[in-house]
């Protein structure tokens, strides 16, 4: 079966796009994204070309351009070429200068893609990534450090992104050129081996190939495989994670010893990393697990938390106003949370009538001695109790609210805040004997609740 051929097969098996789609082809000048064009044009497909000159080869890369608009003329279709200032933004945004020449071409790229009503839009970006890439970026996957998504190589499609040459090796790609007369440039910085890929295509895989002949055919088998392997891995993660994972609103509570019975690394990165948190992190999960209630871990873009309470983990949103358990850190002045937004401040002023602020239904003022941070604002749960100021002995919530005579509305709607494991206070109704204020209280912490309607 000749290439062009295989092209034909390898889109209908992998059902990549299909001929009444328009095409947007990135193309560079190199023979990769030259014979890609031929490809799609001796197909019969729909395509525009797109190109990047990112500025940093000086006349090379007007070349490029030119070269490139004179390839659209030739197959008579429209040619987008934009400039870059890629070593300006790659120093504005801390890039080096492949991520920001990345970050700016697929910017532009979904740019083009975006539905304008008035002129037609192409329905896929088609890049001209192919064996040897694939091959290339597993190796640097592999030392770099990754799981095992990371030996799976590059995906023939992702979302509106295709890449059609990935079965295609680069002496393929160069003898189809040949053999089809196709013009195309050099990028000379390719020669240069200090770029990590080029390093690895110019030094390493030729390294090992003088041991291992078959060291290109064999990493695209165990790509293969890899690939194989991470659907069996997918299937098996999803079913312990559907086992062990409770969704509660837009929380996620998990039995702390069901999970560490497990005794498995990957399936904590695995649970936790959809929600920001690194693999690194897997460690302090492991040591939360024998911390007591209250304490947690935080994602690092800040978004969700880990919190250990009583014997779950519970994944929560650092900022949500449905969540049901919120971390209020010491130094905290505002919280908003489903009844609307709870007020904290430390005082040492006295001099207010004690016993009045202490039973308003909408302030609490507890003494900040009993208090320990963080502190965990939360939905009551069966078997809650607290000792209800004026008391000595304790009282379970649900038999509070029997007393309050509150409807089952009402008692779905109550929270508490929790200190150390023990109820402070049952916001909006009555604080725990155990934190009133007295004659010997220094400083104060006082909660003011401001309800949606205030």
């Amino acid at each position: 079966m000749d290439l062009l051929a295989k092209f034909r097969n390898h889109i209908k098996q992998q059902n990549l796009f299909s001929p009444k789609d328009k095409l947007l082809l990135a193309v560079s000048g190199g023979v990769d994204s030259v014979v890609l064009c031929e490809l799609c044009k001796q197909t019969g497909y729909d395509f525009v070309i797109a190109h990047c000159n990112f500025q940093l080869r000086g006349e090379e890369s007007e070349r490029d351009e030119q070269f490139v608009k004179e390839l659209g003329k030739k197959y008579g279709v429209e040619v987008m070429a934009k400039k870059f200032e890629t070593e300006k933004y790659g120093t504005e945004n801390k890039l080096s200068t492949q991520e920001a020449a990345r970050e700016l071409r697929y910017n532009w790229f979904a740019e083009i893609l975006t539905p304008d009503c008035q002129l037609p839009t192409p329905n896929f970006l088609l890049t001209a990534h192919h064996a040897d890439d694939n091959n290339e970026t597993l190796l640097m996957n592999f030392f770099r450090g990754t799981g095992l998504h990371g030996l799976t190589g590059i995906p023939a499609s992702a979302g509106y992104i295709c890449r059609p040459l990935l079965e295609f090796s680069k002496e393929e790609l160069i003898g189809f050129a040949k053999k089809n007369k196709l013009e195309f440039v050099e990028d000379s910085s390719n020669q240069s081996s200090k770029y990590t890929r080029n390093f690895f295509r110019n030094e390493i895989i030729p390294a090992i190939s003088k041991v291992f002949p078959q060291v290109k055919e064999n990493l695209q088998d165990n790509i293969s495989r890899f690939n194989e392997i991470e659907e069996l891995y997918r299937f098996t993660v999803g079913e312990l994670k559907k086992k062990i994972c409770k969704k509660r609103g837009n929380e996620i509570h998990i039995p702390v010893k069901q999970l560490m019975a497990y005794n498995n690394r990957a399936l904590i990165y695995e649970i936790i990393s959809p929600y920001g948190f690194h693999e690194k992190q897997v460690d302090e999960v492991i040591k939360l697990a024998n911390s007591e209630s209250g304490k947690y871990i935080q994602a690092p873009e800040n978004a969700y938390r880990i919190i250990r309470h009583r014997h779950w983990f519970i994944i929560s949103p650092v900022q949500a106003v449905d969540s049901e358990n919120i971390i209020i850190d010491d130094g905290d002045k505002e919280i908003i949370f489903s009844l609307g937004k709870l007020c904290v401040e430390k005082t040492s002023n006295l001099s207010f009538d004690k016993l009045r602020t202490q039973t308003l239904n909408i302030e609490a003022t507890l003494d900040a001695k009993q208090i320990s941070f963080p502190l965990l604002l939360r939905k009551w749960k069966t078997g809650d109790y607290f000792y209800p100021l004026g008391m000595k002995k304790k009282k379970k919530l649900s038999r509070f609210f029997i007393d309050l005579k509150l409807s089952k509305t009402e008692k779905e709607k109550v929270w508490v805040i929790e200190s150390a494991q023990r109820i402070a206070w049952v916001v909006g109704y009555r604080i725990d004997e155990r934190f009133k204020i007295t004659d010997k209280t220094k400083n104060v912490l006082k909660f003011s609740l401001q309800s949606e309607t205030d």
